[in-house]
């Protein structure tokens, strides 16, 4: 005879350690399990009714007889703590489901989500999905969005680690705009005038004097007026930064073996079996196209500064095409277009040694050679009109001796948006900061 289901409000120390929902199918018929996790589904049919137990692994499966479904009063989304009998049955997730059960409820819901988190797909607009976001990335689906994002990451840390990387951190409050003073976020900072970082470029460079390789993952800022499905106002960066290089080709293949890594871990990740994900293969070399040839391989005028969205596709189609690659990097953009501490190509200083690698017809990467001695910034930051006594905490690692070297920077958001085909980079960001929103 089983026992009655015991639901109440309070909770109490078990003997019996708890088990993942992942972990239930290697218990042993018959053995007592403890699960906890969220409602996610509640199924009352006739002769049996079902809860459907989610936690950071998955779904578990618990049974009910009638009499027991009776006694618990749980909405979906309350939090429960399952004790019971592991159960073999080949239609339940894993095989084992749960029978005999003693329900707790450890914390209920105060009202419904609006959302049917059940459900393969949750039925909502991407508006409702932002509003709603502390609730709609429970959705399993959701979740995994992110998930590929966090093995991104981890991803990219062991590829560059692999590769004699230092993990820093830098400060995110600067005294100095990064790059332009037009798209920086001011602040009053104790009275003084400060801006929120656009980027660690100028403090990963002078670790570089420091660690020789160094590697950053944090966020940064850029005060952008765009409105598009591809612009944040914040989003995760993933910088690099190596010194002891002969050219901006070094870099590009340091973020070629990074990548690669980023790609690996992404592969084996439980989110990217749940989506069903297509992982990119990471050719040996990348395809390389100079910005002039690429101009004229999509007909744009030669005096075009920069590349289009449209002809960042045309690239992206050719690289398919014509050497089965889904990147594909564009070196030697104009320096008119590029930052002062750009290194320009030797044979040609109108060309810079640069590059953006494309993934997939998208702008994903910025990178290249960085000016690497005194005089060359003095000069380059006297051209652009400014004083070199506004850069000096910067420039002081130059005084001392510093070695050729360059980086990238990788966005994150961008990087799993274009994995999973999102039309909006805003899916796969946990709480976008853009023109609108600021909340949650």
């Amino acid at each position: 005879m089983q026992q009655p289901v015991q639901t109440t409000l309070s909770s109490r120390p078990h003997a019996t350690p708890r088990v993942l929902a992942a972990e239930l199918s290697d218990c042993p018929p018959g053995a007592t399990v403890r699960l906890q996790g969220w409602l996610h589904r509640r199924r009352d049919l006739s002769r049996v009714s079902f809860l459907i137990v989610r936690d950071r692994t998955g779904l578990a499966q618990v049974v009910l007889t009638p009499d027991e479904a009776a006694t618990v009063h749980a909405s979906e989304e309350s939090v429960l703590e399952v004790t019971g009998t592991a159960t073999a049955n080949p239609a339940a997730p894993g095989g084992v489901e749960v029978t005999s059960p003693t329900i707790t409820v450890l914390s209920p819901t105060t009202e419904a989500t609006g959302l049917e988190l059940w459900r393969p797909d949750p039925g909502a607009s991407l508006p409702q999905l932002l509003d709603r976001a502390p609730v709609a990335w429970r959705h399993p689906r959701q979740k995994a969005l992110w998930e590929l994002s966090s093995a991104a990451m981890r991803g990219f840390r062991r590829g560059m680690e692999a590769q004699g990387s230092s993990e820093i951190q830098t400060p995110k409050i600067v005294a100095n705009a990064t790059e332009s003073g037009a798209n920086v976020f001011k602040l009053d900072y104790f009275g003084q005038p400060a801006y929120l970082a656009q980027s660690p470029q100028f403090y990963k460079q002078q670790m570089v004097g420091v660690f020789e390789r160094v590697h950053e993952v944090g966020p940064v800022f850029r005060a952008e007026p765009h409105d598009t499905v591809r612009h944040l106002a914040e989003y995760v960066s993933l910088d690099a930064e190596v010194g002891f290089i002969d050219d901006h080709r070094d870099v590009l293949e340091v973020l070629r073996r990074t990548v690669s890594a980023m790609v690996d871990e992404v592969a084996a990740s439980r989110a990217a079996h749940l989506l069903g994900l297509e992982v990119p293969q990471v050719p040996e070399e990348f395809p390389v196209i100079h910005f002039r040839d690429a101009l004229a391989l999509v007909g744009a005028p030669e005096d075009e500064p920069d590349l289009a969205p449209a002809h960042e596709r045309a690239l992206g189609e050719w690289a398919q095409r014509e050497h089965g690659s889904q990147f594909v990097a564009v070196e030697g953009y104009p320096m008119v277009r590029r930052p002062f501490y750009t290194h320009p190509q030797p044979d040609d200083p109108h060309w810079s040694n640069s590059f953006d690698l494309l993934f997939r017809g998208l702008e994903l990467v910025t990178g290249g050679q960085r000016l690497h001695r005194h005089a060359d910034y003095l000069a380059a930051i006297t051209a652009r009109g400014e004083s070199p006594e506004a850069y000096a905490d910067y420039l002081q690692a130059f005084e001392h001796g510093m070695p050729p070297h360059g980086g990238f920077a990788i966005g994150l958001e961008r990087f799993t948006a274009r994995l999973v085909g999102a039309d909006n980079v805003r899916r796969v960001t946990l709480f976008p900061r853009d023109l609108h929103r600021v909340s949650p």
